[in-house]
């Protein structure tokens, strides 16, 4: 295709699909912007607390129902059930882990037995974020971090705040009353919310409009077989990369027009919530680094709640229960289970295999960079630089193969009812199981050198 022929297919697309994306996107989410809104101007300061509440609660059920109709009751069921689980364990100083097997059971049994898949997989993502603000809470109670058990005004506000309860994130108690306190209207505020905003509107369009087309339209590669596979691959991983920077951009939005997403030193008040890096992930250093910096709320919240309280099990099994954990909140699909437990055999595997790299060669080819007083002989070198490129372009070889599943091709009611098991395995065999082969290879090298 020469370049004449290739720019009027651009000028095709642009006007197909990149309009109508546009269009439908902000059809979408208007609406939720504008209660986003209303709720930032109730929680200015002179405003009385339980009205502030209550708008925070109202607004995310009306926020629910626009989304999802008459099934927002299952959302609001299982916000009922953990706050009645919180009231009738206010003694107990394990209400963190007992709230956690409630809500697992309610996950499991409504999955299997109470609500169809395909309604499930749409309020999958609100049942989430209920269900990690509940946990968080009750280990918050058990810690002496939250000193005593909100009001039920409070509790609902909290978990049904309007800025995250459709597509979170997740956000801690102490976060929701700093916002409820409020700041003072401002354009850093605003800029800051509408900025998120139009980057998720952008990373729509990439995800939608030109991930699918970037071989050989956009990028005029081509090869034998085996190739065209990996590139095909690569083109699914970068749209779903694309559709969670998304979801992450579009979340920090409505919470900073909401009003939460800020940190204040002194005077200075800095809009600055981030949930996705997707620098970090498109350029990995490290899979360790991607996993981070694909939702920064959840990969904290796993860390503070599950890897943390696991760790005395030992460190691989603590990195199991961590990623055991985000699975069974994601839900009972099979290829976002298969995709994590692999992430943490990966992320394990690299973890120990560059310390011990960094110990033989005292360099700094650690998965995450080095402080600058660090102890490592080696900093800057060209073979360590070249080292962590190679590191780097084995976890792009990664998160190709873990997203090639990622289909965007694929029948629309698969996708809404979940992948099947047929559908990863067969994904995965197409491409040789490479990923994990190199996984295992590296691990035995590891034992070599250990």
């Amino acid at each position: 295709m020469d370049m004449s022929s290739r720019l009027l297919v651009l000028q095709q697309l642009a006007e197909s699909c990149g309009v109508s994306t546009v269009q439908q996107g902000l059809q979408q989410v208007w609406r939720l912007l504008l209660l986003c809104l209303i709720c930032r101007l109730c929680f200015r300061p002179g405003v009385v607390s339980t009205l502030k509440h209550s708008v925070s609660a109202v607004s995310g059920i009306y926020c629910l129902f626009l989304f999802f109709e008459v099934h927002m009751l299952w959302v609001l069921l299982l916000c009922a059930l953990c706050y009645l689980v919180l009231l009738l364990s206010q003694h107990s100083s394990s209400r963190g882990l007992f709230l956690s097997v409630v809500i697992l059971v309610y996950l499991l049994v409504g999955e299997l037995h109470l609500i169809d898949m395909v309604t499930w997989h749409k309020i999958r993502g609100s049942q989430m974020v209920v269900a990690m603000k509940a946990i968080s809470l009750a280990f918050d109670l058990d810690r002496g971090a939250v000193e005593r058990l909100p009001s039920p005004a409070e509790y609902l506000g909290y978990v049904l705040f309007v800025g995250t309860v459709v597509f979170g994130p997740w956000i801690s108690f102490s976060t929701y009353t700093n916002a409820v306190e409020g700041t003072k209207l401002s354009w850093l505020w605003l800029r800051s919310s509408s900025l998120s905003l139009l980057k998720s509107q952008m990373c729509l369009l990439v995800s939608t409009c030109i991930a699918p087309y970037l071989f050989p339209l956009l990028i005029p590669i081509h090869g034998n077989t085996v190739t065209q596979k990996w590139l095909r691959a690569y083109e699914n991983a970068v749209s779903f990369h694309f559709s969670n920077y998304f979801v992450g951009h579009l979340s920090e939005g409505t919470s900073m027009l909401a009003g939460a997403g800020f940190t204040a030193e002194k005077d200075n008040i800095r809009w600055d919530m981030s949930v996705v890096k997707p620098l970090s992930v498109e350029m990995p250093r490290s899979m360790v680094l991607v996993v981070t910096s694909w939702n920064i709320p959840m990969s904290r919240w796993l860390k503070t709640y599950a890897f943390k309280n696991a760790m005395k099990l030992g460190t691989f099994p603590a990195i199991l229960v961590t990623y055991t954990t985000s699975a069974l909140l994601h839900g009972l699909s099979f290829h976002l289970g298969a995709v994590l437990l692999s992430l943490g055999f990966i992320t394990y595997v690299e973890h120990v295999l560059r310390k011990k790299l960094a110990s033989i060669f005292r360099a700094c080819v650690l998965s995450k960079p080095c402080p600058s007083d660090c102890g490592h002989q080696h900093k800057k070198e060209y073979w360590v630089m070249l080292l962590n490129l190679v590191f780097g372009l084995l976890a792009i070889f990664h998160l190709t193969y873990l997203g090639s599943m990622f289909d965007p091709g694929v029948d629309e009611q698969e996708v809404e009812e979940g992948y099947a098991a047929s559908h990863t395995i067969q994904r995965w065999s197409e491409l040789n199981w490479a990923s994990h082969w190199v996984v295992l290879a590296c691990w035995l090298f590891y034992r070599l050198i250990q």
